[in-house]
Formats: structure tokens, C-alpha cells, sequence
């Protein structure tokens, strides 16, 4: 099946409509379509001048239409992701629900179809266009970062891989973020082996977002707390060779001076996480 210049650039979208809100919709439900048989191609014009005028729910029971009329056609295809394309607009939880659905079953109908790259995204951007504030939708960050991922892995040099990236990192961000909250929470209620586990979390799942170097020196701070000194000694050195130039290094350091401990010189130039893997796992 080959897509159309004009469903295409509906189709490619995707990656610009994350600048956007995304969630506006037509003034009432649209009511179901009497069944007239019509031509393919008339359906289809027809629900494409409803998706310009953002109609978002007769744009979406047209595209329906077309492939309830004529399933079997090249244009039930286009018009299974345009309805879910549609719908997506539509936005709102209903909307976004609707969406999923209709992407899920081309992913079901046509595996292998030239815009299964645009479902896997468009699942996954309907997770991410709905995580207003990770403290209370953290579920669905976790769902929004799979569906990333999967994107990712399955259609590495599609269009939508980039933007997926992009995604996954603010997602990360938002969730790193979310541990460390909670272990300041536990640190600042002396609840170190609590406020430990959670700042081990931020450099087990998240070791590449702007959390890390905090999480390491809230990890020496943690220790330091609980006396154990030698792990405290080694997480300053993690911290201190992938983040020599930063304040939490800095701190990290004068910490380790106040108890008598003596790091070693800092590294000219950073380096990668290898090191950083391989003390990390002594722990």
C-alpha cells in the first residue's frame, strides 16, 4: 500500500504535534453514518475536508466508513490510522482512548502495513500527551516509556524514532525526578536506607538525565549518615569522575574531607558510564 502525498503529511504529523496541544474537538458527538453506499474515493475525500475543518469526530466516522464500505480496499488502510489520527485530535481521555484502539488494530490487522511505524507512535504519544504532572500520573509515564521504547527499538531510522527519543528522555526526566522528591522526603526524616534506595534508582534506571549527579551526592550524604564510609568513598569517586566539574562533586568532596577521607585527584577529562558501571556494581 502506498500512501497518498496528502495522507502522508497527515500522517507525518506526528512528530510536529507535540508542539501543539492536541485537544481540540467538534462541538457534539457526531451522529453514526447511515450506510449509502458511495464510491471509496468520495468517502474519503469527504472525511479529509472534515479532518481540515477539525471536525475530529465526523473526520473519524467517515475514515469508519470507508472501511466498513470497502474493506478490502488499498484506502481501509489509510483510513483505519486516519480515524485514529482523528481521534487522536480529538483529544481528552475518551479521545486518546479511541486512538489507542484504532492504532492497536491496524498493529493487529497489518503487522507489517507501511504505517505501523506511525501506530506504534501515535500509542505512544497518546500515553505521553497525558502525564500532566509525573507526582500523580506516574503510571502513566511508566506506560508512555514503554510504548517509547518500543518505538525506538522497533523502527530505529523511521521519522518517529527521533521524536520518540526526545520523549523518552523527558519522561525519564520526569520520573528521576519523582524518586528524588521522595528520597529528599526520606533523607530530610532520617530514613536513610529508604532515601538509599531511591537515589539508587535514579542511577540504575536513570543514570543519563540532569538527576544523577544529585542522586550520587545525596548517596554520599546517605551513607555518611548510616556510617558506612567506604561506600560513601566510593560514590564520590563515581560522582567525582563522571561530574568532576560540578558543585555536587565539590560538596561530595568537602564531605568526604570533613571525615578525614582523602579522594583521589580528579580525572582531566570525563568519561563514559564503563567505569562508572563497573564500581557502581560493587555496591
Amino acid at each position: 500500500m502506498r500512501l497518498s502525498r496528502r495522507t502522508g503529511a497527515y500522517l507525518l504529523l506526528g512528530a510536529a504535534l507535540m508542539a501543539e496541544v492536541g485537544c481540540a474537538g467538534g462541538s457534539s458527538r457526531s451522529r453514526e453514518l447511515a450506510y449509502v453506499e458511495r464510491p471509496v474515493e468520495t468517502i474519503y475525500s469527504e472525511a479529509t475536508k472534515s479532518l481540515d475543518r477539525h471536525v475530529w469526530e465526523q473526520a473519524a466516522a467517515q475514515f469508519d466508513e470507508v472501511q466498513r464500505q470497502h474493506p478490502y480496499s488499498p484506502w481501509a488502510q489509510r483510513a483505519m490510522l486516519m480515524a485514529a489520527y482523528a481521534r487522536y485530535r480529538r483529544g481528552g481521555t475518551e479521545g486518546y482512548e479511541k486512538a489507542q484502539a484504532s492504532a492497536s488494530e491496524y498493529i493487529t490487522l497489518h503487522p507489517g502495513g507501511e504505517g505501523a511505524p506511525y501506530a506504534y507512535y501515535l500509542i505512544a504519544v497518546c500515553h505521553f500527551d497525558q502525564i500532566l504532572d509525573v507526582g500523580r500520573e506516574q503510571a502513566r509515564a511508566e506506560l508512555a516509556l514503554a510504548a517509547l521504547n518500543e518505538v525506538i527499538a522497533r523502527f530505529p531510522e523511521s521519522e518517529y524514532a527521533r521524536d520518540a527519543e526526545l520523549k523518552r528522555d523527558m519522561v525519564k526526566d520526569q520520573l528521576a525526578g519523582k524518586e528524588m522528591e521522595i528520597g529528599r522526603y526520606y533523607l530530610k526524616r532520617s530514613e536513610h536506607l529508604a532515601a538509599i534506595n531511591r537515589f539508587k534508582t535514579v542511577i540504575a534506571k536513570y543514570d543519563t538525565t540532569s538527576h544523577a549527579p544529585e542522586a550520587l551526592y545525596r548517596l554520599v550524604e546517605s551513607y555518611l549518615s548510616v556510617g558506612l564510609i567506604g561506600q560513601a568513598q566510593q560514590t564520590a569517586a563515581v560522582l567525582g569522575f563522571n561530574y568532576p566539574g560540578t558543585d555536587w562533586y565539590a560538596d561530595a568532596y568537602a564531605l568526604m574531607q570533613g571525615q578525614g577521607v582523602q579522594l583521589a585527584e580528579r580525572p582531566n577529562s570525563k568519561a563514559g558510564f564503563n567505569m562508572f558501571d563497573r564500581i557502581w556494581k560493587a555496591f
